[in-house]
């Protein structure tokens, strides 16, 4: 199992993958992290292709032959598993080759057959909440994954859609979906997007990223999911939301403090 209750389960990399450099900023930051933090079970990820944009002249990143190599560079040369999206049942088999988990994105969570591909690979699958869904669905998300002989399933809420632009936490999900039997993971940097609102692409409230990942430790999470760059402004996608790496250390330590408190 590559989830450990004992551990602290942080997901982080950049939205896209964009190249080389981007990447390996990244993964030497989480590199020291996790030397400073024993308690962290950290998985790199990075999307290859950012299929769900607002707008179609926005990036969309690497393609999956060039993001399948960064991600394995990265799982090579600084020892972290690796995630990345699929969004088409044809790209499980080929992505399961280089990742140790694979993603499906919030939107696509209930489309069964991209599912299926996912459990039969035999690799995790972590299952974004779709913004429609209430957490108690999600049981009918793992139920499918489950059906298909998935070894592994993690969710992760990211946030519910409440009105037009704008996304809401609930803080009950995390206790809700971990009664399905699968950790609970919280999106800390999708969470606080604003879809659509800045002009043809995503909007955010970076500020928010700290107090709502810390309440969702407080209330039970497993672990966060933490989209991080070097420089977020010249980030292809989601620029509003993402983490600077230079924020990120002192972010996690203040998190793994709430996680050790609730596990006290």
């Amino acid at each position: 199992m590559l989830f450990n209750p004992k551990k602290f389960l942080l997901i982080a990399g950049p939205c896209s993958l964009e190249n080389e450099q981007v990447c390996r900023a990244v993964a030497g930051t989480l590199r020291k992290i996790g030397a400073t933090h024993s308690e962290l079970n950290i998985v790199f990820k990075g999307s290859f292709d950012k299929a769900n944009r607002t707008s179609s002249g926005s990036g969309r990143g690497t393609g999956m032959k060039e993001g399948l190599r960064l991600l394995a560079l990265i799982k090579k040369e600084y020892g972290f598993p690796v995630l990345t999206d699929i969004h088409e049942r044809q790209q499980a088999t080929a992505v399961a080759k280089v990742c140790d988990v694979l993603q499906i994105p919030a939107f696509l969570c209930r489309q069964t057959d991209l599912l299926l591909a996912a459990a039969a690979t035999g690799r995790p699958v972590n299952v974004k909440k779709g913004q429609f869904l209430s957490p108690q669905e999600m049981e009918f998300v793992v139920a499918k994954l489950r059906e298909g002989k998935a070894k592994e399933i993690w969710q992760t809420e990211r946030g519910t859609t409440f009105g037009y632009q704008n996304l809401v936490v609930d803080m009950r999900s995390f206790a809700l979906m971990k009664a399905h039997g699968c950790p609970a993971i919280f999106d800390a940097t999708h969470s606080v997007q604003l879809p659509g609102a800045a002009g043809g692409q995503s909007g955010g409230r970076r500020e928010f990223v700290a107090p709502l990942a810390r309440a969702a430790l407080a209330a039970g999470a497993d672990g966060l999911f933490i989209e991080t760059h070097s420089n977020p402004a010249k980030a292809i996608s989601d620029s509003a939301s993402q983490i600077p790496t230079a924020e990120l250390p002192a972010l996690i330590a203040s998190c793994l403090k709430v996680w050790k408190a609730v596990r006290g």
